[in-house]
């Protein structure tokens, strides 16, 4: 093994867990450390040896902390090659020593900028110049320096100099790898911050600065692997969401939790439950309380609820837990905000199918700046469908009620979450059936309208696009369909409008598209 022992070593860190530890582990092999500010006074208060980088450079630190580690003594000792006659001599002739080994993380910049209150300059100060110097220098020079940038390495870069009183030449590239991901990820969040000040929605260049966090057993099938990778500022495996019970989360319930996390987001603030079997809500709901937003959204299609997952907008109480358990069907994973533990506890004593099951708490997120989807030589790039409502217009002679209008508001909703062509039954803010996925619209009526049975009689009809013809709506008010939203824009919109006339049906345009494609 290729090792390269540690003589001297500069640890500058903004988040101090762990390094007084890494410190003492290369204090006791010998090792000179040098360092600055804030982690200067905390290697000193744990009674290690520690020279300030000011004392060692000969240069004070100065411009508010701007310039701390910006010196030829510095980056000469991380850049010369160990290996070359004439680098080593110039870095006797300018009194220059090596470093063999840097520890730094960056300041918070994406912290600051998610700051409610924070000022741009408070922000700007975050953009960290000296760290990423240091970084990348090491980092380039990995032949002989290792590079440190996140506290999760220290273990087992500690286990390594305790072993072998220095690092692997393969340890040393891949933690250079990690280093120059580091930086990769800090500008890119920086760049996008800068380009969103300069109102850039779509730069000329976008970099995505993404950390690989767990490693999924397989992909959409057992013959493909998988791995979740992270936004800059998410931690942990899974980042947002948090794993109380249960097996680890898969690659198919992340993209169904996401899709039922979506949902409940867009249904309001009364208390909303969403049921996805593959991204498509086979139950949605809305209700006076949890518990009931529950049982209303399993009503809707008890039948494809099993083997679900199921996302609540509110923090799930032991009431509605035991509904959902009272069903006695299988849930692959339960979202909420919070998990009482009482519920958490419910859910170790029901056993069986629910042994299983996991639990997930995860902030109903905001939606996000851009869509991201990859195709053939690239990825396409979009805004998310905020689902702004258009100026309704009443075109049918009947209006609706005020009940029938709740519901269609309803109905828009949920025909943004279902495949296009899109269409929802709803009545009482429930979903009762959907039809999406299908290459006719009248196809899409005729399953939604399947799947309500008896129920659509009395229902209302949403869809995310318009009629092109008069046949979907016909099957609906066939089957007792009273009122139907969709944006009009056909060029046979008066003969759907006839249509809807000629049935007794209440019709709404909104003038807004929904498609999912």
């Amino acid at each position: 093994m290729d090792i390269r022992p540690i003589r001297r070593a500069l640890i500058s860190v903004f988040h101090k867990t762990g390094v007084v530890e890494l410190a003492q582990t290369l204090a006791a092999r010998g090792a000179e450390i040098l360092s600055t500010g804030g982690t200067f006074r905390s290697l000193e208060e744990a009674g290690i040896r520690v020279t300030e980088v000011s004392d060692f450079t000969g240069f004070p630190e100065c411009l508010d902390g701007r310039l701390k580690t910006l010196h030829p003594r510095i980056h000469g000792g991380l850049l010369f090659r160990r290996d070359l006659e004439s680098h080593c001599a110039q870095a006797v002739q300018l009194g220059i020593v090596p470093i063999d080994l840097v520890v730094v993380n960056l300041y918070p910049f994406e912290a600051a900028r998610d700051r409610p209150g924070a000022t741009r300059d408070e922000i700007v100060e975050m953009i960290d110049i000296g760290g990423p110097g240091m970084i990348r220098a090491a980092a380039k020079n990995h032949d002989a320096v290792g590079v440190v940038t996140r506290p999760e390495q220290y273990e087992r870069v500690r286990a390594e100099i305790e072993a072998h009183g220095g690092l692997s030449t393969a340890t040393r590239r891949r933690l250079a790898a990690a280093a120059f991901q580091a930086t990769a990820r800090y500008d890119a969040a920086i760049a996008a911050y800068l380009d969103g000040e300069a109102g850039e929605g779509f730069p000329e260049e976008l970099t995505l600065g993404l950390r690989r966090g767990a490693r999924m057993r397989y992909g959409e099938n057992p013959h493909q692997q998988a791995a979740l990778y992270l936004a800059s500022g998410q931690s942990g495996d899974f980042g947002p969401y948090r794993v109380l019970g249960g097996r680890a989360l898969s690659y198919n319930n992340l993209l169904d939790a996401q899709a039922a996390l979506a949902l409940v987001r867009d249904l309001g603030e009364r208390p909303a439950a969403a049921i996805i079997k593959h991204q498509t809500p086979c139950g949605a709901a809305v209700a006076e309380s949890l518990v009931g937003a529950y049982e209303r959204a399993f009503s809707g299609d008890p039948v494809s609820a099993f083997g679900g997952i199921v996302a609540v907008n509110a923090p799930l109480d032991v009431a509605t837990l035991e509904a959902m358990i009272a069903t006695r069907q299988f849930v692959e994973v339960v979202i909420a905000p919070r998990v009482d533990p009482a519920a958490l506890a419910a859910v170790e004593r029901a056993g069986g199918a629910w042994k299983g099951t996991r639990l997930v708490e995860v902030p109903v997120p905001c939606p996000p700046r851009l869509e991201l989807r990859a195709v053939e030589g690239g990825v396409l790039v979009q805004t998310p469908d905020t689902g702004a409502a258009g100026a309704w217009r009443v075109v049918s002679k009947r209006v609706p009620d005020e009940a029938e209008m709740r519901d269609l508001r309803f109905a828009e909703v949920l025909a943004k979450h279902v495949r296009s062509n899109a269409i929802v039954l709803v009545r009482d803010q429930t979903l009762l059936g959907a039809g999406g996925g299908q290459t006719s619209r009248v196809d899409a009526v005729e399953l939604a309208v399947k799947k309500a049975g008896a129920r659509a009689r009395g229902a209302v009809l949403g869809s995310d696009a318009f009629f092109p013809f008069p046949d979907g709506l016909e099957a609906a008010g066939g089957a007792g369909v009273t009122a139907a939203v969709e944006p009009g824009g056909s060029r046979r919109d008066e003969e759907v409008v006839a249509a809807a006339d000629r049935l007794g049906m209440a019709l709404v345009f909104t003038g807004v598209r929904h498609f999912r494609h």
